[in-house]
């Protein structure tokens, strides 16, 4: 039985999406069935996970997937690599800084070499086109795990969490406070194309691209959702059941810190700021966190902190992603 066939017999037979073989290197090239499926399956793993102990279908028994990081990790590289191998496969952890990348050796090659070896390829890198063009080059299926665009997989976990909080087929908002980077990128536009309302709020210099978020306005008038850009974080957080905050100063921007904390400041979420949203909002991050600076440490700490669920969810939708474009 394949992943997709867990997910059709769990839906009563009703065909999902096939998404075998298929790369994600940004939520734009999957439909709202794609992404069904794949919280479909999460939740299904999730379950399975929680009542056995195990999987009853390993779906990537006898493959490897190669774990390539340019950038720093924690969750992702924990996530993917227990992932890979409660599916019953083999992770290869490599970091660039150990290979020929630094002396030069082409990105084509490394893509073409490790087609050779590998069933897919999870990579985290500082550009995105690196991953775009690792894509170009392999000969199987390639994930984004992190780039400065994009954090899909992130974005996955975090819709997961929010179904499991408030459910679907629900009109449900989610602001989003702080620098419109990778991960509000990958919110806007998964939480667009299933028809939640997103409502950022930035402050100048730091809002998404003009193109982005025509294309993500696009994505919600045909799901009947919403996205609104604001300047006040009181604004966005107005009748909002989730309040979702990242670092603002990202990896490998550094040199920018100064620059961004005076741009970002009033931006925090604090206890006064939950109060303007709904009375039983929940608080998201996709961690690490600089308390004291985006969200203040009794907001993190807080009985309205979800931010564990969406660490953990990290695990379960990922391995869904897995099994969908590698597994059998």
């Amino acid at each position: 039985m394949s992943a997709l066939d867990i997910i059709e017999r769990a839906g009563g037979g009703k065909r999902m999406a096939d998404l075998k073989g298929r790369d994600l290197l940004t939520l734009h090239d999957y439909s709202p069935k794609d992404i069904s499926a794949i919280i479909d399956l999460a939740d299904k793993l999730k379950a399975e996970l929680a009542e056995r102990g195990s999987h009853m279908r390993r779906t990537l028994e006898g493959k490897s997937v190669v774990l390539y990081f340019e950038k720093q990790s924690l969750r992702t590289r924990v996530s993917f690599e227990i992932g890979v191998a409660q599916l019953g496969g083999q992770p290869v952890v490599i970091y660039s800084g150990n290979t020929h990348a630094d002396r030069g050796e082409p990105r084509q090659d490394t893509a073409r070499v490790l087609s050779r070896y590998a069933h897919g390829i999870v990579i985290r890198a500082y550009k995105h086109e690196d991953i775009v063009q690792t894509a170009e080059w392999a000969d199987i299926p390639v994930i984004n795990a992190l780039c400065e665009r994009a954090h899909p997989c992130q974005a996955l976990a975090d819709l997961m969490t929010i179904y499991e909080k408030r459910g679907r087929g629900k009109k449900t908002k989610v602001a989003y406070i702080g620098d419109a980077n990778n991960i509000a990128a990958s919110l806007m536009i998964l939480l667009s194309k299933v028809g939640i309302d997103i409502a950022l709020a930035c402050p100048d210099g730091y809002k998404p691209e003009p193109a982005l978020i025509a294309k993500v306005e696009g994505y919600a008038e045909a799901e009947g959702g919403s996205v609104e850009v604001v300047d006040r974080p009181v604004d966005a957080v107005k009748d909002a059941d989730f309040v979702y905050t990242d670092v603002w100063v990202s990896m490998g921007m550094e040199e920018e810190e100064r620059e961004r904390r005076e741009a970002f400041e009033g931006y925090c979420i604090n206890n006064k700021l939950m109060k303007a949203a709904k009375s039983d909002a929940l608080f998201m991050h996709d961690l690490p966190a600089h308390r004291g600076e985006e969200v203040s440490d009794n907001v993190i700490e807080g009985p309205r902190s979800i931010v564990f669920d969406q660490a953990e969810n990290r695990l379960h939708a990922q391995k869904a992603l897995l099994s969908l474009l590698i597994g059998d």
